[in-house]
């Protein structure tokens, strides 16, 4: 295994990447988008990472890491901004055909937005607890074409029941509810359920 760690520069921010790459570079790349809190780091995209990686996949992690005070004031533009100069230096020269996306929660708003790109109009994605309440999220997964798995917590504030519901009736996408999650998909005091829930979605990413 070889690991890249660079940065990329957007018009307005660096942005550190980190690649994962077999020895001989596969077709197939997996694209992970954290949270504004959960990074690429935390149990369920480390994992998830993992995962892709032993099915032969190279694995890119885009690691912005915004600070609280500077998302306040980070405009939808600069956000996709900052995703596409990283996609754009770690993608050059390479032979990638065949890609995934893991988005979790403000991951997803890129999700929604670079998923309807021409060269990414084949791709997979798995949606860790998206925005749903928002509506550039909803739409995305409300028109969704291409395979995908849906996953949210039941006391989530994020969670909206009417939307998620909404979401099921789209055929290409596995959507699941854990109720009693919160927004790490984890439940409240009590690490051996939230052990639990993560091995079972866990089990979803492989089956996807």
């Amino acid at each position: 295994m070889k690991i890249i760690n660079d940065f990329a520069t957007s018009p307005n921010n660096k942005v550190a990447f980190t690649i994962f790459k077999h020895e001989e570079q596969p077709n197939s790349l997996v694209i992970i988008l954290p949270g504004a809190g959960y990074t690429s780091q935390a149990p369920l995209l480390h994992y998830s990472c993992g995962i892709y990686f032993s099915k032969g996949y190279d694995v890119l992690q885009v690691n912005y890491n915004y600070p609280r005070e500077f998302i306040a004031n980070l405009s939808e533009d600069d956000f996709y901004s900052d995703v596409e100069s990283v996609l754009k230096k770690a993608l050059e020269d390479s032979t990638y055909s065949n890609f995934v996306f893991i988005a979790k929660s403000m991951g997803t708003i890129a999700l929604s937005h670079f998923i309807t790109k021409p060269e990414f109009n084949n791709a997979k994605s798995i949606w860790l607890t998206p925005l749903i309440k928002r509506n550039d999220v909803y739409n995305a997964l409300l028109n969704l074409k291409t395979k995908g798995l849906c996953i949210v917590g039941g006391i989530d504030p994020t969670y909206d029941s009417s939307k998620f519901n909404d979401i099921r009736t789209n055929k290409n996408i596995e959507s699941i509810l854990i109720e009693g999650t919160n927004h790490n998909l984890e439940f409240d005091n009590d690490v051996l359920k939230s052990i639990e829930a993560i091995s079972n979605i866990m089990n979803n990413v492989v089956k996807f």
